[in-house]
């Protein structure tokens, strides 16, 4: 469930099984499409690190800290480091390692950069989370990348969706890439934007530009308000009355978002496994212990 892991929705890999680390499986001749491999996922990138640190952690206590609890220490570690300290929250351990990863489960139940505002509640609703925690955890946008595969529809949208100069940044960096990258890779937030990109098609924004990439604040709100962020999900929460609410409540104090955004990464990070479910302390993340 690490928003970090993920440059998709960060909702991240929670899904129907709870937080429990799945995301983290390799296929297998058995199982060869596990949930590393679902389009949806296509931004999960940095199991090593995971990797380093259960290998780490089973050298000194064995079979004592499962990959759950790793992927959820890393998501606080790295909210409160790429925050300066603003989002922090006390994270209990003792999950549960899953054995099942689909897949087809991971799109299913992962909520998509192109849903409608109605899709995105309907999926947040699902798990339990509410509108406002849907607006919440879409703040993580603030920091990452976006591939071009998944804002693409953006490159067309009318100036009501996205502002022109920033379509037209996003269109070059996608078309300037495309000759060396199946699917290059995007900032999801302008203020992280190369200056000489910005330079040639957003001059106006040069003044916004961060020395320091990928802080983590409220500067996502700022953005969809003036219609500068990437995906279609993004902008689809300044249709829909109460998610607009929260935007420009969020746009106005970074302060109560910090406070909110680390409730709901807590709340996220508590998604249990269903009852009767099977759960283990794996050797390693990337295969179930009887592999």
């Amino acid at each position: 469930m690490n928003p970090f892991l993920t440059t998709g929705h960060p909702m991240g890999s929670v899904r129907a099984y709870g937080c429990d680390a799945s995301v983290l499986l390799d296929p297998t001749p058995a199982n060869p499409e596990t949930e590393k491999t679902a389009p949806i996922n296509i931004g999960l990138a940095a199991f090593e690190v995971i990797d380093e640190i259960k290998a780490a952690l089973e050298e000194r206590c064995p079979g004592t800290v499962s990959c759950a609890d790793i992927v959820v220490y890393a998501a606080r570690d790295a909210s409160s480091l790429l925050s300066n300290g603003h989002v922090h929250f006390a994270a209990p351990a003792g999950r549960l390692d899953g054995v099942v990863s689909r897949a087809a489960d991971a799109q299913r139940d992962l909520p998509d950069s192109t849903f409608t505002v109605s899709e995105l509640i309907r999926n947040f609703r699902r798990k339990n989370f509410t509108v406002e925690e849907l607006v919440i955890l879409s703040g993580a946008h603030a920091v990452g990348v976006g591939h071009c595969s998944s804002f693409r529809a953006r490159l067309s949208a009318p100036p009501a969706q996205i502002v022109p100069a920033y379509r037209n940044l996003l269109s070059g960096k996608c078309a300037a890439a495309a000759g060396g990258a199946d699917d290059p890779v995007v900032a999801n937030n302008v203020r992280d934007e190369d200056p000489r990109a910005v330079a040639a098609a957003f001059p106006s924004f040069l003044g916004k530009l961060r020395k320091a990439r990928d802080f983590l604040d409220n500067s996502y709100y700022h953005n969809n308000l003036a219609r500068i962020v990437t995906f279609n999900s993004d902008w689809q929460l300044l249709t829909e009355k109460e998610a607009l609410g929260h935007v420009k409540e969020y746009a106005e104090n970074g302060t109560l978002w910090d406070e909110d955004f680390s409730d709901a990464l807590l709340k996220l990070s508590r998604l249990p496994m269903p009852p009767h479910s099977k759960g283990e302390i794996r050797k390693t993340c990337r295969w179930v212990n009887h592999h």
